[in-house]
């Protein structure tokens, strides 16, 4: 297991994997770093709050996703995006077909070179999967109702078709650190369903709990070695990464974002 490596690249900041970098997959976990939004989106905001008065413009945010394309190298190649929802239902984007960007999963999975799959974050897990050839991909989003409901190994069965899961490779972006995402009686509850004597609770406070929704998707079922993680935190690092519980909703998302290997 190796950490991210991070880049900036034409003042666009992002984090990168070496084991996706060496099956030749595009890709990057974007920071706030290096667009055009201003506060308090500022600067490379790549989605709204939702709900909330305060929008970035729509026309800012495409130029965002411009920019980290260009970036990662996958500009020209078509943004396919879904309704996340928390949950783990997987989307595909088909070689040749219309995408539903309407579509309700927390993940999308892709053979298309052509296409870019994209999750946004804003204190949940972004993880990025790829075939061991780079040829199949995949982008999940996992908050912690995502983690128990089993989203990464849903992505993962769908990347592998075909060939065993455990031979893919992942990278787990930047997200709120177990220190800082406290949670209520019934998520510990959910963890301890999930995970039993093995959830992943940093400490307990009362019937509350600090949850490491990192540690819990590491979990998900590939070697160690097959795993790159960032050991950076969306909540603690806030010059690099936006954070719905910090910010207390008015704030702008990161994107994971990743594409087949031509």
């Amino acid at each position: 297991m190796a950490t991210m490596e991070r880049r900036t690249v034409n003042g666009v900041t992002f984090y990168a994997s070496p084991l996706l970098e060496r099956r030749g997959v595009p890709h990057a976990f974007s920071t706030r770093l290096g667009g055009v939004s201003p506060a308090p989106f500022d600067s490379l905001n790549l989605g709204n709050p939702n709900g909330c008065a305060v929008q970035d413009d729509s026309t800012r945010v495409m130029e965002n996703y411009r920019l980290l394309q260009e970036a990662a190298g996958c500009g020209r190649r078509e943004l396919c995006h879904v309704h996340q929802v928390h949950g783990a239902a997987v989307s595909r984007a088909e070689d040749g077909k219309p995408f539903n960007a309407s579509a309700r999963a927390d993940a999308i999975v892709t053979s298309d070179p052509a296409r870019v799959a994209s999750v946004r974050t804003a204190d949940c897990v972004p993880i990025l999967l790829a075939s061991d050839d780079g040829r199949t991909v995949a982008a999940v989003h996992a908050g912690w109702r995502g983690v128990v409901a089993g989203a990464v190994q849903a992505a993962l069965a769908a990347v592998g078709a075909g060939e065993r899961p455990e031979t893919c490779v992942a990278a787990i972006g930047p997200c709120i650190g177990g220190d800082a995402f406290e949670v209520g009686p019934e998520v510990v509850e959910e963890f301890f369903r999930v995970f039993g004597d093995e959830a992943p609770l940093v400490r307990r406070v009362g019937e509350k709990g600090y949850v490491d929704l990192r540690a819990a998707v590491l979990r998900g079922g590939l070697p160690p070695e097959r795993v790159d993680v960032s050991d950076r935190c969306s909540y603690r690092d806030a010059d690099e990464f936006y954070s719905h519980r910090r910010d207390n909703g008015v704030t702008g998302r990161m994107a994971a974002i990743i594409s087949p290997a031509a």
